[in-house]
């Protein structure tokens, strides 16, 4: 026999769990039967593993251990044949055995029938012996191979009763262990069979609803669902699965519920429908808080419809409001105009005092009407080169520029932008107009990156105003910057002057 035989024999040996149990009254039995076959009066049931014989019952006498190496019936083991030696003191194979010879034993008379499996292996020897010399007929020695089989047959017949008592207890622990975890899932889940009785319903399911009184309702909650429909009896029917089936519950004394449904059939390895199972899941929470979302999306949608509204309506009274005041101011201009060519030189510079004071008022105004249109106009995005917005409000501004002894310049290179163009030329309109009353010999427009900077040389903002934007005019900035998703600050130059900084940062697609 090879290592890799003999390591299946003994791991076959140690499967039918035998070795150190007590004897069997059966086993008894079938030994004393053999003895009375052989017509001697010691017989043995003997068991060999890797290191010693192990006698599992006896007759005629008390039995004992012994190792391998000195065991009669492991001398021809491996052939798995009758052993039958009439006269072992004769026998090459046992004369020197320490079972012959008086150490362990005076055997005279030796037969042994192996003990093998339906697999094969041998797992030891039913052995009939005698202190006389003695010879077997060939019926008995067939009989005795007969008794061998059956004591083979019992050992089988133990191993798969052990074997089914412990499938059976995993069974049970395994349906005890599912049903617990059943039991702690938040998921109502319902099981029935092909008659569609009731055979598992967990603890979620008895706090949802009970099934005698329970009544469903497609998601309306009025709507009645037709017994065929419900997801239980589409699976059973085979026509399943059915996934995120949206249902109500109703049933007396409690509030109906919002659930949402999975069925399946039970199959088994054939296909052959054993029964059907559904997972219900409630989804009242989540459905509230869809609702309340939902009813949040249509105020929001309401209320941003009557900000527009009222946007409109507000960029329309600026721009009516604008029109009435600048008319009147226009004309108390003219007048001042005619009325200083006519007045002595005293009165005269009160005049040009009116008329600065008319020209302020009128800047104020537009001011306003550029703080509306800033926080109202819609920002429609496009290409633009920053250096085209920069020469149109140069242009605008030319006369002031002058006045200012100014001169506006742009060192290096500037960028295209993805901008609303008139927003842009406003806010840099803005921008260079408000530089410019600080009265500056230079105005520098740069970009780097995505930010774009205005630096002038004239009086520097105050300390307080350095991290803000004030005034009328910059406050349209502010707003113009902030609906592009930009930023905006302004910092006073070591040298004098101010510079304010804008970024105007590419748009990000959905």
């Amino acid at each position: 026999m090879t290592v890799e035989g003999e390591q299946r024999r003994l791991a076959e040996l140690h499967d039918y769990q035998l070795l150190d149990t007590p004897p069997q009254e059966e086993l008894e039995a079938v030994v004393r039967v053999a003895a009375a076959i052989a017509g001697v009066p010691t017989a043995t049931l003997n068991l060999i593993d890797d290191r010693r014989q192990w006698q599992l019952t006896t007759v005629g006498f008390p039995g004992q251990d012994c190792d391998r190496e000195d065991a009669m019936c492991a001398v021809h083991l491996k052939a798995g044949r009758f052993v039958h030696v009439p006269d072992a003191r004769l026998d090459p194979d046992y004369w020197a055995n320490p079972w012959v010879t008086g150490v362990l034993g005076s055997i005279v008379f030796y037969a042994s029938a192996p003990l093998i499996t339906p697999n094969g292996a041998v797992l030891g020897t039913l052995c009939v012996f005698d202190a006389e010399p003695r010879e077997l007929t060939a019926e008995q020695i067939s009989r005795l191979e007969d008794l061998a089989g059956i004591i083979v047959a019992f050992f089988e017949r133990r191993r798969h009763a052990r074997l089914t008592a412990e499938l059976a207890a995993e069974t049970e622990a395994r349906q005890q262990w599912t049903e617990t975890v059943l039991d702690t899932v938040d998921v109502a889940v319902i099981a029935v069979d092909p008659g569609y009785q009731v055979t598992m319903f967990n603890r979620a399911a008895h706090d949802l609803h009970d099934p005698e009184e329970i009544a469903l309702y497609e998601p309306d909650g009025e709507t009645p669902v037709p017994a065929d429909r419900v997801p239980l009896a589409v699976a059973l029917r085979g026509e399943g699965p059915v996934t995120g089936r949206e249902l109500a519950i109703r049933w007396p004394g409690h509030e109906p519920r919002r659930v949402r449904a999975n069925a399946r059939a039970l199959e088994s390895g054939d296909g052959a429908v054993l029964g059907a199972v559904v997972a219900v899941q409630d989804v009242t929470a989540e459905w509230s808080r869809h609702r309340l979302i939902e009813q949040a999306r249509e105020r929001l949608a309401a209320a941003n419809a009557d900000l527009r509204r009222s946007n409109a309506d507000l960029t329309n009274f600026a721009g009516a409001v604008s029109h009435d005041l600048v008319a009147p101011l226009a004309a108390v201009g003219g007048y001042l105009d005619l009325l200083a060519d006519d007045v002595d030189e005293s009165a005269r510079g009160w005049v040009e005092a009116a008329a600065r004071t008319v020209g302020r008022m009128r800047e104020l105004i537009e001011a306003l009407l550029d703080h509306s249109r800033a926080g109202s106009a819609p920002v429609r995005r496009v290409p633009v080169p920053l250096s085209d917005l920069v020469g149109q409000v140069v242009l605008d501004l030319r006369a002031e520029i002058e006045a200012a002894g100014a001169r506006v310049s742009v060192p290096g290179r500037l960028p295209v932008l993805c901008c609303d163009p008139g927003l842009v030329r406003q806010l840099l309109r803005s921008l260079i107009a408000n530089a410019l009353k600080g009265r500056p010999s230079r105005i520098e427009v740069r970009a780097e990156g995505d930010a774009v900077s205005i630096s002038d040389d004239g009086d520097a903002s105050p300390a307080g105003d350095r991290d803000q934007v004030r005034g009328i005019g910059l406050s349209s900035c502010v707003r113009i910057v902030d609906r592009h998703g930009g930023a905006i600050r302004t910092t006073e130059n070591t040298d004098g002057g101010t510079t304010v900084v804008f970024t105007l940062p590419e748009p990000v697609d959905d």
